[in-house]
């Protein structure tokens, strides 16, 4: 292909490539297509191409994702509304996961990104989002799919996550409004922290619950002994070319 060919014409021969593949069922990934394209870009931060989302592990390009994160202040503390995923999920069924996420598709902002998600997955009112939801750090990480990912396991894949943290009332509580959440449950830091230690949370999720317990102090280098090696594991340098955008 020319180096004068357009977005499209990269993205459309990528795409039929795929296909071909998805056809001759030589690439369980494939099965799990989703006419959701995700955004490769260039050194400059430019588009270079889209790329259907379930393919992006096959080619290790860096891939872009929200997730917020909702509490109540307790007298003993803040308490996390965590998610079940639904044992339908495609991807890492019957596993704990922040209240609302989803991954960042071509086009679509961070912040509007979250709106979606929170209404979609949690019926948190956009209102709401707007009003209280606050950035936490962007988490730069690089992700090794497991068993439980979908699909071909072992395949590195550096990501980027917008992380966001809103606390609540006791008077809104997240309900399941599509079939991706199974239920929702408060849990206290203890229970987090047993949750986190069994592996019972999505990976790219447990991380964003990590940087939680960090920003409240409740996860800090006085009372964990490889809080260096956390941080440094949080904010890896990505080696490609990366587009941060505006959390807000």
């Amino acid at each position: 292909m020319p180096a004068t060919s357009t977005i499209e014409q990269r993205s459309l021969a990528v795409e039929e490539c795929l296909k071909i593949n998805k056809g001759l069922s030589t690439i369980s990934l494939l099965d799990n297509w989703r006419n959701e394209t995700f955004p490769v870009y260039g050194p400059e931060g430019q588009v270079l191409l889209n790329i259907e989302r379930c393919a992006s592990a096959l080619f290790g390009i860096v891939t872009y994702g929200v997730q917020l994160l909702c509490y109540v202040n307790c007298k003993e503390g803040p308490r996390l509304w965590i998610a079940k995923r639904s044992e339908r999920k495609q991807t890492y069924p019957g596993m704990l996961d922040t209240t609302a996420a989803g991954g960042l598709g071509s086009g679509i902002l961070p912040f509007d990104a979250l709106i979606s998600e929170a209404y979609e997955e949690a019926s948190i009112s956009e209102d709401t989002v707007r009003a209280k939801a606050k950035p936490m750090n962007e988490l730069t990480y690089f992700h090794v799919r497991g068993n439980k990912a979908g699909g071909e396991s072992g395949l590195f894949q550096p990501e980027v996550e917008y992380t966001y943290a809103m606390e609540l009332d006791q008077t809104i509580i997240p309900r399941p409004r599509d079939n991706e959440v199974e239920s929702f449950q408060l849990f206290t830091v203890d229970e987090v922290l047993d949750h986190l230690k069994k592996g019972c949370f999505k990976p790219n999720s447990a991380i964003v619950v990590v940087e939680f317990l960090i920003q409240h102090g409740i996860l800090n280098c006085v009372n964990e002994p490889n809080y260096d090696a956390i941080i440094s594991h949080l904010h890896r340098k990505l080696e490609f070319p990366t587009l941060i955008q505006s959390s807000k």
